[in-house]
C-alpha cells in the first residue's frame, strides 16, 4: 500500500544522503571523532574545572570556542544516529546504535558539566565585566542565558550523576514508545499509522469512521505500554523539577524558551477564552456537510468543494519554490538546496518515524528534512512548514552552533510563515468560490490545530503533571477523562467526541519527546499571523528585517529578536490581534457559505 502512493506521487527516490555526515554506522571517522571528543573532554576538565572563576576574557573565549567545537561534533554524530534510526526504527541495529551514541555522549557530557555550574556561580559583578568586553561578544547571549539556570543547578557530583543515568532514564522510554508506534500496525490490512490517519481527511464518511476504529484498536493494543510509559515520563520530570527547585511543571519549559511565566499565562489565558471561535466554525461545518451530528472523526472532513487531486512530488516542489521566490529570492535559494542535494526523505515506507522534521544537524554540515509525503495538499503545506525550518536553521547557522539554536517558540516562525506563503499562493490560484471555502476552511482547520488544539493539549499536559504529583501514577482512564474534558471545553457543543476518542491522547509524541513544548506552536502560528499582516503592509522592507530575525537564531531572546517589528508579548491585545485575524478568517469561511449555498 505504501509502495503504491509512493509511486504515484514520484517519491520513491525521494531519500536523504546522510552520507554528508558519515557513510554508515560502521564509518570510522565516528570512532575516530568519538575517542576525540572524549579525548578533549577530559583535557578541558583536567585544564579548567576549578578554575572558570579565575578566567580573564581571552581565556574563557578560548575554552568556550574548544567547547563550542567538540559539542558540535558530538552533535554531528547524535543527529547522524537520530536521522538513521528515524527511517529504520524497526531495525535493532539502527536503534542499538542510536543507543549507543546517547550513552557515550552522556559520559562526554558528564566531563563538562563542570563549565555551566562553575560558569553559573561567578559572582555577578566579576560575570557582568567579563559579558561586557569585547572579546565575548559573539558569546555574550550564550552566556549570559547560561547564567538563568543558576537557581536550579545542582552540585557538580549531583549533575554528573543525572547525566550519568540520563541513557536508561526518560529517553529509553520515549525510544520504546517511538518503537512501539512505529511497528504497531492497524487493520485487516496491516497499515501504518500515517496511512490510517490520512483517511481521516477523506471525503467518504465510512472511510473516516473506519480509520478512526482502526487507529482505536491499534493504540488499545499498546496501552499497557503507552500508559506505563507516560507515567514514568511524568514522574521523571517530578523528580527533577523537584531536585532543581522548579514552581511548576511548566517552569522549565519557559525558562528554556527564555519567556516569563506571565507572558505564557497571558498566551493560554487569551487563546482559552475565544474557543467560541472554534465552536461557530464546527457548527458551520457540520451545516456545510449536510450532518446532524459532527463527530471527532468528521472533523478533518473535506468540504465538498475542496480539491481533491492527487499532488505529485515535482509539483509540490514547484509550488513551494515558487512561493517562497515571490516573497523572498534567498529564501527560494536556500529551499531548492534541500531538494536538489538530497537532504529531504519522503517516501512512506514500514520503520519511518511517522510525521514530518527538520533537523538542524550542525551548522558545519546543514539540516536535514523528513516528510511522509502522501500528495494531498495538506502534504504540500507540511512540506512547505518544514522546509521554512531548513531555511531557519541554514540562515542561522551563521551564528555558529552555540547561537544558532533558536527558542521553541521562535523556533515555529519561519515554519508555519512558509506555510502560510504556500497557502496564499494556492488559494489565490482559486477562482471558484466554492473551492476557495473548500480551501480557506482547511486552512482553518490548520491553524486550529496548531493554535486551539495544541494549547487544549497543553491544559492536558497541566492536568497530568499536576496529578501525578499530587495523587501519584494515573491510570488509562484517568488519562482519557482529562484528554475528553480539555478536548470538549473546546469543541463546546460543535463536536461530538466518541468512545474511540478516549485513547487518542496516547500516540502524541510531543508529550513525551518535549513535554509542555506544545503552546510554542500557538505561540509561532500568532506570531506569524500579525507578521504576515506586517508583511503585507510593508512588503520589501519586511522581507529584509525577516531574514534578519532568521539570521539571529537564538543570539538573542525572543523580546530583543521581536523589537524591530515593534512587538510586545506582554501586551495581551497582542495576542488578541492573532486571535482576531482567525476571527476574520471564519467570518470570511460564514460569507463564502452563503454565497455557496444561493
Amino acid at each position: 500500500m505504501a509502495e503504491d502512493i509512493n509511486n504515484v506521487t514520484g517519491t520513491r527516490d525521494v531519500v536523504w544522503q546522510l552520507e554528508d555526515l558519515y557513510s554508515g554506522p560502521d564509518d570510522p571517522r565516528i570512532k575516530d571523532d568519538l575517542d576525540l571528543c572524549i579525548k578533549e573532554a577530559k583535557a578541558l576538565r583536567k585544564e579548567f574545572s576549578s578554575r572558570v572563576n579565575e578566567l580573564e576574557p581571552t581565556g574563557l573565549l578560548g575554552l568556550v570556542q574548544r567547547l563550542e567545537r567538540l559539542s558540535e561534533t558530538l552533535g554531528k554524530i547524535s543527529a547522524f544516529a537520530y536521522l538513521n534510526f528515524s527511517t529504520r526504527s524497526n531495525d535493532p541495529e539502527a536503534g542499538a546504535f542510536l543507543q549507543k551514541i546517547k550513552e557515550t555522549s552522556s559520559q562526554i557530557s558528564k566531563e563538562l558539566i563542570f563549565f555551566e555550574i562553575e560558569w553559573a556561580n561567578v559572582p555577578d559583578e566579576k560575570a557582568e565585566k567579563l559579558l561586557s568586553d569585547p572579546v565575548l561578544s559573539n558569546y555574550h547571549h550564550y552566556l549570559k542565558s547560561l547564567r538563568r539556570y543558576k537557581p536550579h543547578l545542582l552540585s557538580e557530583t549531583e549533575e554528573r550523576l543525572l547525566t550519568e543515568i540520563s541513557p536508561v532514564g526518560r529517553s529509553s522510554w520515549i525510544n520504546l514508545f517511538d518503537k512501539v508506534l512505529a511497528h504497531q500496525r492497524y487493520g485487516p490490512k496491516g497499515r501504518t499509522q500515517e496511512e490510517v490517519l490520512k483517511d481521516l481527511y477523506m471525503p467518504d464518511r465510512k472511510a473516516r469512521q473506519e480509520a478512526s476504529e482502526e487507529l482505536t484498536e491499534g493504540l488499545k493494543k499498546g496501552l499497557l505500554v503507552f500508559t506505563h510509559t507516560f507515567n514514568t515520563v511524568l514522574a521523571d520530570k517530578m523528580i527533577e523539577d523537584r531536585l532543581r527547585k522548579y514552581p511548576k511543571w511548566i517552569s522549565s519549559m519557559n525558562l528554556a524558551n527564555e519567556l516569563k511565566d506571565e507572558t505564557v499565562d497571558a498566551l493560554i489565558e487569551a487563546v482559552t477564552s475565544r474557543y467560541d471561535i472554534v465552536e461557530r466554525y464546527y457548527i458551520l461545518k457540520k451545516e456545510l456537510l449536510g450532518l446532524d451530528e459532527l463527530y471527532d472523526y468528521d472533523r478533518y472532513a473535506p468540504l465538498p468543494w475542496l480539491p481533491q487531486r492527487s499532488v505529485t512530488w515535482d509539483e509540490a516542489k514547484k509550488l513551494v519554490l515558487d512561493a517562497f521566490s515571490r516573497f523572498s529570492g534567498k529564501m527560494a535559494e536556500i529551499a531548492k538546496d534541500f531538494f536538489e542535494r538530497k537532504w529531504i526523505h519522503a517516501p512512506i515506507i514500514p520503520g519511518k518515524t511517522g510525521g514530518a522534521f527538520a533537523h538542524p544537524v550542525t551548522p558545519s554540515a546543514h539540516p536535514y528534512v523528513l516528510v511522509n509525503f502522501a500528495g494531498t495538499l495538506r502534504d504540500v503545506e507540511t512540506l512547505a512548514h518544514e522546509l521554512g525550518h531548513g531555511v531557519h536553521q541554514v540562515l542561522a547557522a551563521e551564528k555558529g552552533y552555540f547561537n544558532a539554536d533558536t527558542p521553541l517558540t521562535l523556533a515555529e516562525t519561519a515554519s508555519v510563515f512558509g506555510e502560510m506563503l504556500v497557502f496564499q499562493a494556492i488559494v489565490e490560484g482559486l477562482e471558484d468560490a466554492k473551492e476557495r471555502l473548500g480551501f480557506t476552511a482547511s486552512k482553518i482547520e490548520s491553524i486550529f490545530a496548531t493554535v486551539f488544539r495544541q494549547i487544549a493539549m497543553n491544559r492536558f499536559e497541566d492536568k497530568i503533571h499536576n496529578h501525578r504529583r499530587s495523587q501519584g501514577e494515573l491510570a488509562p482512564d484517568t488519562f482519557s477523562e482529562y484528554w475528553i474534558e480539555t478536548q470538549n471545553r473546546m469543541f463546546g457543543k460543535s463536536v461530538t467526541l466518541t468512545d474511540n476518542y478516549r485513547v487518542w491522547w496516547s500516540y502524541i509524541s510531543h508529550f513525551l519527546h518535549v513535554p509542555g513544548y506544545v503552546y510554542s506552536y500557538a505561540f509561532g502560528e500568532l506570531l506569524v499571523l500579525s507578521l504576515y499582516a506586517l508583511y503585507r503592509e510593508e512588503g520589501p522592507d519586511f522581507t529584509h528585517k525577516y531574514l534578519e530575525l532568521l539570521r539571529a537564531g537564538g543570539s538573542k531572546d525572543p523580546y530583543e529578536l521581536l523589537k524591530p517589528f515593534d512587538i510586545d508579548l506582554n501586551n495581551k491585545d497582542f495576542w488578541h490581534r492573532g486571535l482576531n485575524i482567525i476571527d476574520e478568517m471564519v467570518r470570511e469561511a460564514e460569507e463564502l457559505a452563503k454565497k455557496a449555498g444561493s
